[in-house]
């Protein structure tokens, strides 16, 4: 296994009514009591991810550390709504076990709900998340199903 990172980033959005914003996933792997705490305003269905995310990694392979991972949604004073959130928390939680390197989700804006078998499961909200990845010049990680909508850009 690679030498892991005790921090990850990844890029997302936040829908308000019409508008996209930005919004980063960090997650963090420390040392501490175990537990899995999601803070920065998530909703119920976001509140949820923790179970989702590690549903789908359990039935990969991929058992979470007894380690403290802490999710920060960020900004904190944004309302967090929706399970398109499980992506980028599973793929952040993979950086910092060192199975994906850090630099491979820089340059991406990821949205994705997953199946407690590890399936991605499309989301709402896709074209305008593409079009906002469209004008900050990244490229997007999206459900295959929601594939064709954010090919319309």
């Amino acid at each position: 296994m690679a030498p892991t990172a005790t921090m990850a980033r990844v890029r997302t959005v936040a829908f308000a009514g019409l508008e996209v914003r930005d919004v980063d996933v960090e997650v963090q792997l420390a040392s501490g009591l175990p537990a899995f705490t999601l803070v920065g305003l998530p909703d119920k269905a976001l509140a949820e991810s923790r179970e989702r995310v590690r549903g789908a990694l359990g039935t990969l392979g991929i058992s979470l550390p007894p380690k403290r991972i802490v999710i920060n949604l960020a900004p904190a004073d944004l309302a967090k709504e929706g399970s398109h959130f499980d992506l980028p928390i599973a793929l952040g939680l993979l950086v910092v076990l060192g199975l994906l390197p850090p630099a491979s989700l820089e340059q991406h804006l990821v949205l994705g709900e997953l199946a407690l078998d590890g399936a991605i499961r499309p989301v709402q909200g896709v074209l305008p998340a593409a079009l906002a990845a469209s004008e900050r010049r990244l490229a997007m990680i999206c459900p295959g199903d929601s594939g064709g909508e954010a090919a319309w850009l």
